[in-house]
């Protein structure tokens, strides 16, 4: 059997590829997946859901497709309240973690809550 060489990641797939603003990334992602997936709770088409944000359909499409360079975190933020949710902001002492796995645990509690 032969080896895979493999690298183990920071917890945050943004800053391993170098991304300018890793952990502002990291959130607009999280916060558009919230999002969408509240659209898809909720039923709506993407008519319905683009007027209830007060954006444009081709804006809901890009979105829901993840494509975030024309959302600044602010107004992905917005988008939250009107969709009937709170959003709550913690801010707590950084882990630093010793392995991988601790970090990634750690790092998926910051991701339950919105």
């Amino acid at each position: 059997m032969s080896q895979i060489e493999h690298e183990v990641g920071s917890g945050n797939v943004y800053a391993d590829i170098g991304a300018a603003e890793p952990a502002e990334a990291r959130a607009k992602a999280e916060l558009a997946r919230r999002i969408a997936s509240i659209i898809k709770r909720k039923s709506l088409v993407q008519a319905e859901a683009a007027t209830l944000l007060g954006i444009d359909q081709p804006s809901i499409v890009r979105l829901l497709r993840g494509q975030l360079a024309a959302f600044p975190l602010e107004t992905l933020m917005r988008f939250v309240p009107k969709l009937d949710q709170d959003i709550e902001i913690r801010l707590r002492e950084r882990h630093h973690a010793s392995t991988p796995a601790e970090r990634l645990r750690h790092t998926a509690d910051i991701t339950k809550t919105v």
